[in-house]
């Protein structure tokens, strides 16, 4: 059964970075994809960036130059590597994964594409 854990939230002023990791469990036999959401209140959730099994990476406009997608193979862990953060950027964020994908650059699936989700990591960013 495919498991997420997420960590690395946290609150960050204006301008400053963090990094989300997203460790993965149960999907070795196959290729992945894994996609980053984030939902503040009041908003719809939406997608930021998304990863592959092979390294193909996409992103959101709103993030694109200032957010970075990566994975650590070896220890079954992605990575969202969050700097220039904004007010804006202030959500909960969540990884997900779908098994037997690859990443279109340019374009990310949307939330119904993935099949599980881990728990969420508040990011607050001030001004």
């Amino acid at each position: 059964q495919v498991q997420l854990v997420e960590s690395g939230g946290g609150s960050v002023q204006a301008g400053g970075s963090l990094r989300l990791s997203c460790a993965a469990s149960g999907y070795t036999y196959r290729t992945y994809c894994v996609g980053w959401f984030r939902q503040a209140p009041g908003k719809e959730r939406e997608g930021v960036a998304a990863i592959d099994s092979y390294g193909s990476t996409s992103y959101a406009d709103s993030v694109k130059g200032r957010f970075t997608a990566s994975k650590d193979k070896a220890k079954n862990t992605l990575y969202l590597q969050m700097n220039s953060l904004k007010p804006e950027d202030t959500a909960m964020y969540y990884c997900a994964l779908r098994l037997s994908c690859a990443v279109v650059p340019g374009l990310i699936p949307p939330s119904s594409f993935f099949g599980s989700w881990g728990q969420g990591t508040q990011v607050t960013v001030s001004s």
